[in-house]
């Protein structure tokens, strides 16, 4: 089994579309920068526990809704644990910014529910050991590693004060929580009481925690399937969350952690809506900390995209050596790769505009057909069987079926965690 070092220091930077012009120096920032402090003893580990993957706040679709910066507000952001620990350590991101983040204070604590949190358990984070912090353009910082008893399965509550007017640049624009911003210092506010709500992270990528337990963690890499488009908000209803629970109830695998790295709209090949997979995949999988496994699960935007865009129209030998470039990667670094069969779609459309047709349903069933004959793999999940409607094939079963022909709902995003054979989760 794969463990994650003491103190992992990755030292990528993912160069996007915006970003090309300053790449060189951007990279050497955040190679400076991303740093994760603690005094582990040889019997700890640090394990990946929760992840939002950074997202351009200016590309076109999807966005973040307004405002377009904070100015004197504390941000408190609500997420939830897959696996517990005695330590955290929360990952900050300018990853989109095009100048320096100042972060003024920043504090973690239980989640009591809404915008309330447990104040025995609210602790402020330091930076290298002061209060405050600023991270360059293109940068991302870890806290310092505080004393926090967190449960799996646990929501916590992050929140950050914005002292000076703040430029939304780096987000993960569909969350699927409600946060809470008021104006002021309210970072020790036990409840923000008139607080404005808002629909995405901001500035936040990652919470890792420090455990006795060994623990494998599973990356579920992939588009708004993953993100969990078309499941009921504040539930924790995305496929990956009923894996965790699933994992965690069963046992069998031992203690596993699984990360969310979707993005709406994703694709593998292309960039704008999101970094893509090709250009993100060293940063949200490989560099995610103790990472063992990886669920691949990306490519049907790739196909249904043109019927918007069709200069970016990709053949499916672009889609499969796409896909199999990263494959390699994860491999040459030890990790299991899972890939996952691209699920029905008949009848989909996308803002009114018909997103299924039948060239495109060509192309995902040769692109399923390469996942099932995969030799390089350690294991298929076949979505598509587990979603698919006996009465029509091409179609998602209904029940499964968030009402856009697309997306599963709560009782569909259970039946993909339930496709997972648990034993390919196992130890490496």
């Amino acid at each position: 089994m794969k463990h994650a070092l003491v103190d992992p220091r990755p030292t990528w930077f993912a160069i996007t579309r915006r970003n090309l012009l300053r790449g060189a120096l951007a990279a050497t920032l955040a190679a400076s920068v991303l740093t994760a402090c603690d005094n582990d003893d040889k019997v700890t580990h640090w394990y990946g526990s929760w992840s939002a993957s950074p997202q351009d706040y200016n590309e076109p679709f999807p966005v973040a809704p307004p405002p377009s910066f904070f100015n004197n507000q504390t941000i408190r952001q609500v997420l939830r644990t897959s696996v517990g620990g005695d330590q955290v350590r929360v990952r900050f991101s300018n990853l989109f910014g095009t100048s320096p983040l100042e972060i003024a204070g920043a504090r973690i604590a239980l989640s009591a529910g809404g915008s309330s949190v447990k104040p025995a358990s609210d602790k402020e984070l330091r930076f290298n050991g002061n209060a405050s912090a600023t991270i360059p353009a293109g940068g991302e910082l870890w806290s310092d590693a505080v004393e926090l008893e967190v449960g799996a399965e646990e929501d916590l509550a992050v929140s950050l004060f914005l002292a000076t007017e703040t430029a939304v640049s780096t987000v993960h624009a569909i969350a699927l929580r409600t946060h809470y911003v008021v104006t002021g210092n309210a970072l020790s506010t036990e409840t923000l009481s008139g607080a404005e709500t808002r629909g995405s992270y901001y500035f936040i990528s990652g919470v890792d925690v420090r455990s006795s337990a060994k623990a494998n963690v599973v990356v579920a890499f992939g588009d708004s399937i993953t993100d969990g488009v078309g499941t009921t908000p504040d539930t924790s209803r995305r496929w990956p969350d009923y894996l965790s629970r699933r994992l965690r109830a069963d046992g069998s695998a031992g203690t596993v952690s699984v990360l969310n790295a979707g993005i709406s709209g994703g694709r593998i090949l292309t960039d704008v809506i999101g970094p893509s997979g090709v250009n993100r995949f060293e940063r949200d999988v490989l560099s995610q900390t103790g990472v063992t496994h990886v669920i691949f699960l990306l490519g049907i935007n790739d196909i249904g995209l043109s019927a918007f865009v069709p200069e970016q129209e990709v053949s499916v030998e672009q889609m499969t050596a796409g896909t199999q470039s990263l494959i390699d990667k994860a491999k040459a670094r030890g990790i299991k790769v899972l890939l996952g069969t691209l699920l029905p779609w008949k009848g989909a459309n996308a803002g009114g505009v018909p997103y299924y047709s039948e060239a495109g349903e060509a192309k995902r069933q040769a692109y399923n057909s390469w996942v099932r004959a995969n030799k390089t793999v350690d294991g298929v999940i076949d979505f598509e069987q587990a979603l698919r409607d006996p009465v029509d094939p091409l179609a998602l079963l209904p029940a499964y079926d968030s009402g856009d022909r697309l997306h599963p709902s709560d009782k569909g995003a259970e039946a993909m965690a339930n496709a997972v054979d648990i034993r390919l989760l196992h130890d490496p």
